[in-house]
């Protein structure tokens, strides 16, 4: 079970996540990422990982695909399961093309065989912790636009409905039995509180308030 995020404030420091049954590519792991002065937490099984973990925790995984118990892939599938979406990198000691492909199309940033090279493993570490970075700041805009979108009045949600798709003033006007200056008002007031300034901003910044989801548990 995922831990409730809203047991402990959000860090906003990235933790490297490494999730590995073996010892010692937990310790090398370990060592690498303080190496490069990278915040990191080590766990010898996915389910002491979600026992601690908090979804809304900045970071990234590192991810050993075959564990006993739960899996690496089955963790995977579990986190997307819940809408949970953190990167993660694979690790595996053996060539299997299938499971790298699974892992793949369900998501993962990338699949590296056991040994690694210390400086790719690095490298796409960083570039994980980058693209946590980039999701979260755009899930922050959505959800910026969506308190906005639920703050409008019902009858501004009503317009805009309408205004989003594609009827004109005169249209909504005769549907909600108001004038045409109504209307106007009513497009002019929901445009000013969503922070848009054309038809086309508008209609995006709908859409992108309907792509929030509701917060992990």
């Amino acid at each position: 079970m995922i831990a409730d995020p809203r047991a402990a404030g959000q860090d906003t420091e990235p933790i490297v996540y490494v999730i590995d049954d073996d010892e010692s590519i937990r310790e090398l792991l370990t060592w690498l990422m303080k190496r490069e002065k990278l915040r990191v937490e080590a766990f010898g099984n996915a389910q002491s990982f979600l026992k601690a973990w908090r979804p809304n925790q900045p970071g990234c995984l590192v991810l050993d695909l075959f564990m006993p118990g739960m899996s690496g892939l089955d963790l995977q599938q579990y986190l997307n399961a819940h809408e949970v979406e953190v990167p993660v990198i694979f690790l595996s000691g053996r060539a299997d093309v299938s499971r790298a492909v699974e892992a793949v199309k369900s998501g993962a940033f990338d699949f590296v065989e056991k040994p690694f090279d210390y400086k790719r493993i690095v490298a796409l570490v960083r570039e994980c912790l980058e693209r946590d970075s980039r999701l979260r700041s755009e899930r922050e805009q959505r959800r910026m636009l969506a308190d906005r979108v639920a703050a409008l009045t019902q009858r501004e949600r009503e317009v805009m409905d309408r205004v989003v798709a594609g009827q004109l003033n005169r249209v909504i006007a005769e549907e909600l039995d108001i004038s045409i200056k109504t209307v106007e008002a009513h497009r002019s007031h929901i445009m000013e509180k969503l922070g848009v300034s054309s038809l086309a901003e508008l209609v995006q910044a709908v859409l992108e308030a309907k792509r929030v989801r509701p917060a992990a548990r």
